[in-house]
């Protein structure tokens, strides 16, 4: 089971509180994990990626075990720690400004 931590925005558009927890069929990925979180909760198809090419937004940035997956290959597989449900995959709205 994966656990994932969403910003509150998009908690409430997916009306959830806390963390949410999927099932991840195969290894996993970020691809494989933002697919299922899609699937579960279609609301949230194009808030994080790109409906058509499925690249992240530019102000969504993605974390876990204290470091930033944003710009890594969505395909390469998440720490152990996340794939085994004891460290969350954070999903973070970034800031822009001075």
């Amino acid at each position: 089971m994966i656990r994932v931590v969403l910003p509150a925005h998009l908690r409430a558009l997916a009306h959830v509180n806390g963390e949410v927890r999927l099932d991840v069929d195969g290894p996993a990925t970020q691809r494989a994990v933002l697919d299922v979180l899609e699937a579960r909760y279609p609301m949230l198809v194009g808030t994080m990626r790109d409906q058509s090419t499925k690249q992240r937004r530019p102000f969504v940035r993605f974390y876990a075990c204290q470091e930033d997956l944003s710009h890594e290959p969505p395909d390469d597989p998440l720490p152990d720690a996340v794939a085994k449900g004891t460290e969350p995959y954070l999903v973070i709205g970034a800031m822009a400004g001075g």
